[in-house]
């Protein structure tokens, strides 16, 4: 599946879930140097579908926070439950 997601790098700690403009948010701790804060939110977002890190490519985006990834084996269950915002 293709998933949209918006990076917020230098968060306090990782997190995968709530919206902006329609992609998902991923906060990372890593900053946006030499490409480790896209590493870090593909690796985020792979523990977030329960899959490998090696299911999630970046599509296009590589030097933008707002990305383009395929999770494969990612659901449409799962992504909605990420981008619902919690209590």
């Amino acid at each position: 599946m293709r998933v949209t997601i918006r990076v917020r790098p230098g968060a306090g700690r990782t997190a995968v879930g709530g919206g902006h403009d329609g992609a998902l948010v991923v906060r990372v701790g890593a900053r946006a140097v030499d490409g480790k804060a896209t590493e870090a939110a593909l690796a985020a977002v792979a523990d977030a579908f329960g899959v490998r890190r090696s299911a999630v490519a970046l599509v296009t985006g590589a030097t933008s926070r707002t990305k383009v990834v395929d999770v494969d084996g990612g659901t449409d269950d799962v992504l909605r439950a990420l981008l619902t915002p919690g209590p």
